[in-house]
């Protein structure tokens, strides 16, 4: 009897000093390798370890369909980082039933054809006029992406005489940065939020038959059954949205070398207002 008595106190004792450890369990975090995934993955990953008392496994995908697949077939649990209603508007379609979409954690984003602002064109209907000042190219990144599947559309639609030029955004930010420098023309395919617009003079041409959309929101997406299964998390992640100038400063972080880790526990420490109203 009085072992059992204590044993009860060991556990009684370990659940006072770690409560969130003890129930919370192992959480799979699905996100994309682009920056605004990293940094929204990178905040969340260190508030439900250190504050939440999760254990979180990041899942990482080039693709964003990867992204959506990994959340529909219930290998991740959840990601920040689904992009609608244009973008991922086709990976919506192919997983429905499988998703649930807990609405945006971000508003305000973007994507669109980017050229640097002393290009004299400002729409999309224009570059056939001066497609050889591109050198007939739009460059991009990954085939497998919502915003270049929608520049495919958009070269089909607006019978644009020039071809998709695929990489990564990485080989795109490279080639953007080279031109920049030379004051040639360039026409790339990107999004808001980047920290490329902080660090030069860019602008979206205008797109009136809209194939990328307006406004953009990034949504939270969680897979079917979790909200039972985890309602802590679920409080949680019901409450999370920021805004574009909070996701920027972490990512100009991260540009500028820091690590994404230190850079979303810095951007945690500066905000402990709007952190403390994600874990109430």
């Amino acid at each position: 009897m009085l072992k059992q008595f204590f044993s009860y106190t060991v556990i009684f004792v370990f659940l006072l000093w770690h409560p969130a450890s003890a129930l919370a369990g192992k959480i799979k975090l699905v996100y994309g390798e682009w920056d605004s995934a990293i940094a929204s993955a990178n905040v969340v990953k260190f508030l439900l370890e250190n504050e939440l008392g999760y254990e979180v496994e990041f899942i990482k995908f080039a693709s964003s369909s990867g992204v959506w697949q990994s959340v529909a077939s219930g290998e991740g649990d959840f990601a920040l980082c689904a992009w609608l209603p244009v973008t991922h508007g086709s990976y919506r379609k192919e997983t429905e039933g499988r998703v649930v979409d807990l609405g945006p954690n971000l508003r305000g984003a973007r994507v669109g054809l980017i050229v640097p602002s002393y290009v004299t064109i400002d729409s999309i209907e224009e570059l056939n006029k001066v497609k050889d000042k591109f050198s007939r190219e739009i460059v991009g990144t990954g085939k497998d992406t919502g915003s270049m599947r929608n520049t495919k559309r958009a070269v089909h639609e607006y019978q644009l005489d020039m071809n998709i030029v695929y990489g990564s955004e990485g080989s795109m930010l490279a080639l953007l940065k080279n031109k920049i420098k030379r004051k040639e023309w360039v026409v790339v395919v990107s999004w808001t939020p980047h920290w490329m617009f902080k660090t030069w003079d860019l602008k979206y041409l205008d797109d009136p038959r809209n194939i990328y959309g307006g406004e953009e929101f990034i949504n939270t997406i969680i897979r079917k059954g979790l909200e039972s299964d985890s309602p802590g998390l679920m409080r949680f992640l019901k409450k999370f949205h920021w805004k574009i100038d909070d996701i920027n400063r972490i990512i100009s972080w991260i540009h500028k070398g820091m690590e994404p880790g230190a850079a979303a526990k810095r951007w945690i420490k500066e905000n402990p207002v709007k952190v403390g109203r994600w874990l109430r």
